[in-house]
């Protein structure tokens, strides 16, 4: 199997280990300390963890997380001994996942939840050797982690948004759209309508509007360079149905026509053309 699917280089920046299932038993571990994250939830039954000189007494409901590189004990209750279930990940962006929820080094535990969480780990259990199950081992770890940034959010997540930052995503993903109108940006960001051109205008030195144009303008040029693409075709993707008014617009925004732009950057690509430049 292709490295990519088996090592932490692969396409998932958080990507799942292992899981499994402790049935009542008086199985410790520790002290010591592991090189991943391990999500523990106790289905019944009580423990104790022990780290960074605090001490954790754990029951049926709550959840505990080892973090790596940090030195850990648990035990189980011997009158009453937890049963849980576990899942181990790790990655590039483990770590800034987890900070989004309360989950911390100096606080690894966190109360019950208002819902059970056992079924959520053991869907990322049957992960095989193919590509599409670790790929769907790690699309379920992901969202058993999206559970936890819901019911346990971080402070992290309560950070100002940055609605400009916003806006200018939402029109670079749906600039090809010829229906793209400033209101649906508007209702997109979520932001009062002369607030976010304010804004706008301060941050990118266009109109809202303009933005639009311009990111049209310039996926044509990249299009028209590159692609091969007839004229009709270019203004298509980038929202122009008329491709008489493309022309218009296009030449208006870059002193060219379309097909002159075209043929003017086919020449400079030509073998020789930049010999004969610098001779």
């Amino acid at each position: 199997m292709d490295s990519l699917w088996r090592d932490g280089s692969r396409a998932s920046q958080i990507y799942f280990i292992s899981g499994g299932h402790k049935p009542v038993n008086l199985h410790q571990w520790g002290p010591g300390v592991r090189d991943v994250y391990a999500l523990h939830y106790i289905i019944r039954g009580q423990g104790t963890l022990e780290t960074g000189g605090q001490h954790f007494r754990l029951g049926a409901g709550e959840s505990f997380i080892i973090f790596p590189q940090k030195e850990i004990y648990y035990y189980p209750d011997p009158v009453d001994p937890w049963e849980y279930v576990w899942m181990e990940f790790n990655g590039r962006d483990a770590g800034r996942v987890v900070e989004l929820t309360q989950l911390t080094v100096q606080h690894p535990v966190l109360p019950a939840a208002p819902e059970t969480l056992e079924p959520r780990f053991h869907l990322a259990w049957n992960a095989g050797a193919s590509p599409s199950e670790v790929l769907r081992a790690d699309a379920r770890l992901q969202l058993l982690l999206s559970y936890y940034m819901e019911y346990y959010p971080g402070d992290q997540q309560e950070e100002p948004k940055d609605y400009v930052w916003l806006a200018r995503k939402y029109i670079e993903q749906n600039y090809w759209k010829p229906s793209l109108t400033v209101t649906e940006i508007v209702q997109a960001v979520n932001l009062e309508r002369s607030y976010l051109f304010r804004k706008f205008k301060g941050a990118t030195g266009e109109s809202v509007s303009a933005y639009i144009a311009s990111c049209r303008i310039r996926r044509a040029c990249e299009l028209l360079k590159t692609s091969g693409l007839p004229v009709q075709s270019v203004a298509y993707s980038v929202g122009y149905h008329d491709p008489l008014y493309f022309s218009r617009v296009f030449k208006k925004a870059t002193s060219h026509t379309p097909s002159a732009y075209m043929m003017l950057h086919q020449k400079r690509a030509e073998p020789g053309m930049e010999e004969q430049a610098l001779r």
